[in-house]
């Protein structure tokens, strides 16, 4: 072949390719352009807002205890230093937070090992609250647990099954803890025979809008020493159920990750 022919074919050819990636180019934008329109939205489908399912957590916030669930002491102040910055001391187990099975069992996982498929879960919200707000020291049964599941079908593996009392509008005074003379508090719970069946379903968590698993007169505290030892985890003082459904919302469960921690605090809040 003479070397004019070489170079036209040469020619012929860096034309083709270059037609060809215009295309390629143009049909980029357009399938971006499409995928703009087509595009999965921010939220999983059939979610369409965000409920914050976490108390504002302060010096204040009741315990199960009755002491202070956290102290700051100011390190540097922003007039002096330009810049803002506390040291803080909390209890893992105040405010809106996580129980472990590290928290009731002697080599159980902490929060940090909490696998993280099942810090996102389908909400079942269980409500008791009519019964709650006449017998502060109701539990959930396996009655209840039943006429959840006669409503709205069987508990999903990976689920978060929740306690709503209504006791998270105490929150905020003594009524939350609400003690007796000797310091017991009365507050809803689960009863351990609806944990025990819970046991037998695929859920990864139970809630309580109180501050124990357990309710608040319990001495034996039998739903965390069933539960939590299962591998399961909690979480108590959660806020928010009244805004949800039964059925149909995604937790999200923004666990700490301390390492070898037996519980600690976590911003929660539901798809919905």
């Amino acid at each position: 072949m003479c070397d004019i022919c070489v170079m036209n074919s040469v020619k012929e050819r860096m034309l083709s390719r270059r037609n060809f990636f215009k295309g390629s180019a143009a049909a980029a934008v357009g399938a971006t352009a499409i995928g703009a329109v087509k595009a999965t939205p921010a939220l999983a489908d059939g979610h369409g807002s965000v409920v914050d399912m976490t108390h504002l957590f302060s010096e204040d916030f009741p315990t199960w205890g009755g002491d202070p669930g956290m102290s700051r002491e100011k390190l540097f102040d922003f007039a002096d230093a330009g810049f803002n910055l506390y040291n803080m001391t909390t209890s893992e187990h105040a405010g809106t937070h996580i129980d472990a099975p590290l928290h009731f069992s002697a080599d159980g996982i902490s929060v940090d090992e909490i696998p993280v498929s099942n810090l996102v879960a389908p909400l079942c919200v269980v409500d008791i609250a009519a019964r709650a707000a006449e017998d502060a020291d109701t539990m959930v049964t396996p009655d209840d647990l039943q006429a959840w599941i006669d409503a709205n079908g069987e508990i999903p593996d990976g689920a978060c099954v929740a306690m709503h009392s209504g006791w998270a509008s105490k929150a905020s005074g003594a009524e939350f803890r609400n003690a007796d003379g000797d310091g017991l508090g009365h507050y809803p719970g689960f009863h351990i025979e609806a944990t025990q069946m819970l046991l037998e379903t695929g859920a990864a968590s139970i809630a309580v809008d109180t501050l124990s698993l357990d309710h608040g007169a319990s001495q034996d505290f039998a739903t965390h020493y069933a539960w939590l030892p299962a591998g399961r985890y909690g979480i108590e003082c959660i806020a928010g159920l009244d805004q949800v459904p039964a059925a149909g919302a995604t937790l999200v469960v923004g666990a700490s990750k301390i390492a070898g921690s037996t519980g600690g605090q976590a911003r929660i809040f539901a798809m919905v």
